[in-house]
């Protein structure tokens, strides 16, 4: 069984010589991205429906062991955008011991994937499907974040995007002043401040901005939500606001209360309810981490371990939650920002965890001042971000129209419905389309006297040419034009140089063809087929189904075969006679 090795990042950084200026480089990276990880991972866990703690735990557990374990030199690893139209509907139904547990259970499903060496996976996920369910996500995320970011009050959990809309449009008289403009300055500086100094992070200029803000405004008695009046922790019978400013203990996740107050029950129902959104994370964190990998490649020109990213993933969804961590994957955006500034190894994301736990330490009671507005603005940014607009609209001007139409569908049931189904249809649709596509391009057409190479072919004999590959979208329609001839033809010469594969559906239908030209005593020949489309022939008993039939290399020994079969000189030889003229082209062994 093939295992995929452990920490081969870490190894291959050390192999390329880690040295004084590459620490030096891993820390400014580590500081700098784990600066724009702290709001993140808050204000993800929000959008998830999770306590803001649970993200920072996320980075802490998570991110250190995939970046210690995996298989990519610069992928950084905590919560990230994309997951938040999976998790969230699970946070609803099962609580966040419930969306732990899944999370887990992910885990699981990304080591085996890794045993199996699941790890080209990407290339078989065409880029409008993953476009389509990116720019989706990001509509779906924006939606998410009006409620904090304009103040709106009585909300209720909408059970689809239409509904959340309505119940928007409803709640739009309770919009608060305060709220609206901290999102709306927060917004503003995440916009500008890139473009003015961009060497350091805006995320934190945003915040540190949207948090004067909003302290400005309620000393002038507008009020304005904090994260401190919406989430806090209980120590010694005694609730706190904010997050707690100590590191997490160790819990199993079904012993974390469920949305109506009692703990999970572990039962065969509850896993069969969690597990087709496990495969969901799991699919989702394959393709992100790996997507996310092949980018800092590019960046960096290094080169990652795909299947021992994946083992990293795993091993980091597994312990994470024990710890209250939520779902981890690669996000972009902070991998870019590592490899950005300076980062060599996955030390750097192991520092960046660090920052995230001497934050949590020492900052927790400032926390509880952020204006959720602020954190809702920075989460529209993200949306923005991965939704790639500019670059959306520009594919959809260049693209095919088949691959518009994946990437619409994609977006849409994105946004109406859910990522998986998204996905589901989108490369089953992909696929339909490449089939048609690819049956398109196989055809048999007659030659004529004047396009093949024989020059003196008796009326009798006529020459038909497939080109294309003959598989279950083509065979068919390819076939059926072998069967309309002259009924004074003898003989048929079928040029298959061009035909690189056939599968059974195409060995079925030109059985059946044989079946008519024995039946009217029509021989046929077999030209310039490749050895591999011989021997799936041969094995599948064409050459037995016919007393005339023979496999050519060229035209000269077709037209020299036609003539013997027209004007035999004596009794005509069996075609499987091993003495025949044509034994020399004898069948191909397995090898071939």
């Amino acid at each position: 069984m093939y295992i995929p090795p452990l920490f081969s990042a870490l190894r291959q950084s050390f192999a390329a010589g880690y040295t004084l200026n590459a620490l030096r480089g891993d820390i400014s990276a580590g500081l700098t991205v784990g600066i724009i990880a702290i709001p993140l991972a808050m204000a993800l866990a929000i959008a998830v429906g999770a306590p803001p703690q649970h993200g920072l735990y996320t980075v802490l557990i998570g991110g250190s062991l995939i970046a210690l374990t995996g298989g990519s030199r610069f992928n950084v690893s905590g919560p990230t955008a994309a997951f938040v139209v999976i998790l969230l509907p699970i946070t609803q139904q099962f609580g966040v011991g419930g969306l732990l547990l899944c999370t887990a259970m992910a885990g699981v499903i990304l080591i085996s994937m890794a045993v199996l060496r699941a790890g080209a996976l990407l290339q078989f996920i065409p880029y409008p499907v993953t476009l389509g369910f990116t720019a989706g996500i990001g509509v779906v995320i924006a939606t998410l974040q009006i409620k904090d970011a304009f103040g709106l009050e009585n909300i209720a959990p909408a059970a689809n995007y239409i509904e959340q809309i309505s119940a928007l449009g409803q709640a739009l008289p309770s919009i608060h002043l305060g709220d609206t403009l901290v999102a709306a300055i927060t917004l503003a500086v995440l916009i500008i401040w890139p473009r003015i100094v961009p060497k350091i992070p805006g995320h934190l200029v945003a915040l540190i901005v949207g948090s004067l803000v909003g302290l400005a405004l309620k000393n002038a008695d507008i009020s304005v939500a904090t994260l401190g009046e919406r989430f806090s922790y209980v120590v010694d019978g005694v609730s706190h606001p904010g997050i707690p400013p100590f590191l997490p203990s160790f819990i199993w996740p079904w012993q974390l209360p469920a949305p109506d107050g009692k703990p999970l029950v572990l039962s065969f129902e509850l896993f069969r309810q969690l597990l087709a959104p496990a495969f969901a994370i799991a699919m989702l964190g394959a393709i992100e981490s790996l997507l996310c990998a092949v980018v800092a490649d590019g960046m960096a020109g290094t080169k990652h371990d795909p299947n021992g990213e994946l083992l990293g993933q795993g091993i980091g969804n597994i312990i994470a939650p024990m710890f209250g961590g939520i779902t981890a994957t690669a996000a972009i955006a902070r991998s870019a920002a590592n490899v950005r500034a300076g980062a060599f190894s996955p030390i750097a994301a192991i520092i960046h965890a660090g920052v995230v736990l001497l934050a949590m330490l020492f900052l927790a009671p400032l926390f509880s001042h952020l204006p959720m507005a602020a954190l809702a603005a920075l989460l529209l940014m993200v949306a923005w971000n991965m939704s790639e607009p500019k670059h959306v609209l520009h594919t959809l001007k260049i693209a095919p129209r088949n691959d518009v139409l994946v990437l619409l569908t994609c977006l849409s049931l994105t946004v109406l419905f859910d990522m998986v189904l998204a996905v589901g249809v989108g490369l089953l649709l992909a696929a339909g389309l490449f089939i048609k596509s690819m049956s398109d391009l196989t055809d048999t057409a007659s030659v004529s006297s004047t396009e093949h190479e024989i020059p003196d072919l008796p009326d009798s004999v006529t020459v038909y040419a497939i080109r294309g590959p003959l598989f279950f979208g083509a065979a068919e329609k390819a076939l059926s034009v072998l069967r309309k001839f002259n009924p004074e033809i003898r003989v048929v010469i079928i040029d298959m140089r061009a035909v690189p594969m056939l599968d059974m559906t195409a060995l079925a239908a030109l059985s059946n063809v044989l079946i008519d030209y024995q039946k009217n005593d029509i021989g046929i020949i077999f030209l310039g087929a490749s050895a591999k489309v011989r021997y799936k022939m041969r094995r599948a008993g064409i050459r037995l189904a016919h007393n005339k039939l023979s496999y050519v290399s060229n035209f000269a020994m077709a037209q020299a075969r036609a003539l013997r079969w027209l004007n035999p000189p004596c009794e005509l030889p069996d075609a499987n006679d091993p003495t025949a003229p044509d034994s020399a082209d004898k069948t191909p062994s397995a090898q071939s």
